[in-house]
């Protein structure tokens, strides 16, 4: 299997409802990257607002052979109160995939706030018993917490096959993340390992034009966005790395290097330990635009929309252009000056941001 997946979490979608997936742009871009031999499409219960799931089921499933693909879901357990709850939504989301079993099938997003509830209803017994009945091929869980955490829980589940790990290059060092930390540990426990966030969420994209100026300087016609999944797919132990395709742009670039894919070699990993100097020097804001905080916010702050012009300002300045796109925001949404504090956002957040503490930094960029 190729080592590049189709993330179904930023699929094109039609105007501004994260919920209203652009189905002929998507159904062409899954249609390429199929007719270029690559297999794996990773979906969940709430990515697009519960949207994702039945357009992979209609857009992949319901159009290839079921030899043909792999996919992963993962069940949604930050929002499930009992092991009843764990059995409809699974059946549901067999339906809405229009499969009748699962290659990879997750608990979804293990922090340390939610592990002792996954464990009081029996979460990782739950997949097991699926696995038993054949609707589960192999069995695993996303992970955003600290490597001890990881490593306990592998320790306490030897039955878990595969696990979903945040790693990139600028997270691979960080205190927060723990990307090679939590590596190490699966490596040690001997399990798969499939990879989020390669490019955290565009953000290693949009970095500072010294570093892109750095990497072209080495290859011209290298992408940016192609050293960070180039860096994931690297390690050892990985079977896949996920991106997040928005466009036919990006799938074309993602295959141009993924097809026949070659491993960074020692000059690339110097230059890309030079680019994360550069980053760790700026002032962008490492959000991935998961959109995970913005549900619930009581003031309903696009919160990942005003971090993604924050960073913009520090890259390019306050053109008119952004500061116009801050004002249209702030009349339709809450301002970042809005914010209460309440911190709900930050215990949900994956990447662990002082998500109050940016508000008040795009607060004193934009309003004052």
């Amino acid at each position: 299997m190729k080592k590049l997946g189709f993330g179904m979490m930023r699929l094109p979608i039609n105007g501004d409802d994260y919920s209203n997936i652009n189905k002929e742009e998507s159904k062409k871009m899954i249609d390429k990257y199929m007719q270029e031999g690559f297999c794996y499409f990773d979906t969940a219960y709430f990515y697009h607002k519960g949207s994702s799931e039945p357009t992979f089921g209609e857009l992949v499933a319901l159009r290839y052979p079921r030899d043909s693909f792999v996919v992963t879901t993962k069940m949604p357990i930050f929002n499930l109160n009992t092991i009843e709850e764990y059995e409809t939504t699974f059946n549901d989301q067999l339906k809405k995939c229009n499969v009748e079993y699962f290659d990879n099938y997750f608990l979804h997003c293990i922090t340390a706030d939610n592990i002792d509830k996954v464990e009081q209803l029996n979460g990782f017994d739950f997949l097991v018993k699926k696995k038993q009945e054949g609707k589960i091929k192999t069995i695993g869980f996303s992970f955003h917490a600290t490597a001890k955490l990881l490593d306990e829980i592998l320790t306490r589940h030897p039955e878990v096959e595969l696990v979903q790990l945040q790693i990139n290059y600028l997270d691979w060092e960080s205190e927060a993340i723990q990307s090679r930390l939590c590596y190490e540990v699966a490596r040690k426990h001997n399990k798969k390992i499939a990879i989020m966030e390669p490019v955290k969420g565009g953000a290693l994209v949009n970095i500072p034009q010294k570093a892109i100026d750095l990497l072209k300087g080495y290859n011209p016609e290298a992408s940016v966005a192609s050293w960070a999944i180039r860096y994931a797919a690297s390690l050892e132990g990985v079977i896949i790395v996920l991106s997040g395709m928005s466009n036919m742009e990006q799938v074309e670039d993602n295959i141009s290097y993924m097809k026949d894919f070659k491993p960074l070699n020692e000059e690339e990993l110097k230059l890309i330990e030079q680019v994360v100097e550069i980053i760790n020097e700026s002032a962008i804001i490492s959000c991935t635009n998961c959109k995970y905080c913005i549900e619930g916010c009581p003031k309903n702050i696009a919160i990942p929309d005003y971090f993604a012009l924050y960073n913009k300002s520090c890259q390019f300045g306050m053109m008119n252009n952004i500061v116009g796109s801050f004002k249209k925001l702030s009349e339709e949404k809450g301002k970042p000056s809005d914010c209460i504090g309440c911190k709900q956002c930050e215990r949900k957040c994956p990447q662990h941001l002082p998500i109050v503490e940016y508000l008040k930094l795009v607060e004193g960029a934009f309003e004052k």
